[in-house]
């Protein structure tokens, strides 16, 4: 992951959990769970995984109400790079997430696009704040 928060894909979700954008993310802030996920994607497929990824995050926020936040930037100078601030009402949430049929169409149609994948748990240092 970056270790500083400039203008990067991962710089910008970290920029938006500094701000509290993700609400709670420990068992002591209500047992939500709050992750980056950075990827790297065969460039020669980018277009495809991005298909995947809209339809994926758009069923999964819309019918899983464990499920509060998934946010997706790819980095501007490489956008093979790509981040997402994953929120998850718990980790009850999160393992009924990886069981849907949409997540598992995601993850098997994307296996041979996806180079490196490193999931990184973070904490909301504002967990109060909401998104206007």
């Amino acid at each position: 992951m970056h270790t500083s928060c400039k203008t990067t894909a991962a710089g910008i979700i970290m920029s938006l959990v500094l701000m509290g954008l993700a609400t709670g993310a420990t068992a002591q802030q209500g047992g939500r769970m709050t992750r980056l996920a950075n990827l790297v994607v065969d460039s020669a497929q980018l277009d495809s995984y991005n298909r995947f990824l809209k339809e994926e995050i758009e069923t999964s926020v819309r019918v899983e109400p464990g499920v509060l936040t998934l946010y997706a930037v790819a980095d501007k100078s490489d956008p093979t790079h790509i981040t997402i601030l994953e929120i998850y009402a718990d980790s009850v949430a999160y393992k009924a997430h990886l069981l849907t049929p949409h997540f598992l169409k995601y993850k098997t149609g994307t296996s041979a696009m996806v180079k490196h994948l490193e999931l990184v748990p973070v904490t909301p240092l504002v967990p109060e704040m909401k998104i206007k």
